[in-house]
């Protein structure tokens, strides 16, 4: 139940988001697949979290990893952090926390702390959803609208595929417009006057 709302709320969210349900599919699945950022849960059946957060970083991938567990010892807390996770969060929490949390370790992985994403000319509050650009008011964003200009802005300058980009705004069993990043910049240009960055 907890992980069909947290995943529901990911993508209301703005958020391309999959679920694996057990240790081993998680490690399979962050073998062959980037993400950006990774909710883990240390009681995953098969193979716990933190054998799959350990598995992580053994194999040097930097994807930011959200430990949101019921284990709330200092000790769990500990060894969690210890073991490579950007931060922790322990059940019950509000989901609003939660993304609270994701857009700080997702800003602190983009190498700045401040709340907002900007590449100097294109501003985006990821709490609010809302892009600005010079002489263009604040203007709200549809979700995968956010999606797209997100991943532009966590790595600006950066020149993204298209498969890079389908990645961070559809998630698992969606499917995808032959045309949905095109679309996709077209419509943020046309809300901010053509200052969208650019994708291959």
């Amino acid at each position: 139940m907890i992980g069909a709302a947290m995943l529901a709320a990911l993508k209301d969210a703005g958020y391309a988001a999959d679920w694996v349900r057990n240790g081993a599919t998680a490690a399979d699945t962050l073998a062959c697949q980037h993400y950006d950022l990774v909710l883990l849960d240390l009681g995953l059946p098969g193979r716990d979290g933190i054998g799959v957060l350990r598995g992580l970083r053994a194999a040097g991938n930097p994807a930011s990893v959200l430990i949101v567990t019921a284990r709330d010892t200092l000790d769990e807390r500990i060894e969690g952090l210890d073991a490579g996770a950007d931060d922790y969060v322990v059940k019950p929490f509000q989901m609003s926390e939660l993304l609270a949390r994701m857009r700080a370790v997702l800003r602190r992985r983009g190498g700045d702390g401040a709340p907002v994403l900007s590449n100097g000319v294109l501003t985006l509050d990821p709490a609010t959803r809302e892009a600005s650009a010079p002489d263009v008011p604040a203007v709200q964003l549809t979700q995968r609208e956010f999606a797209l200009l997100q991943a532009l802005l966590l790595r600006p300058g950066a020149i993204l595929s298209r498969p890079e980009l389908e990645e961070r705004i559809y998630g698992w069993g969606e499917e995808v417009d032959s045309n949905a990043v095109e679309f996709l910049i077209h419509a943020l240009r046309k809300k901010l006057g053509g200052a969208t960055p650019s994708s291959t």
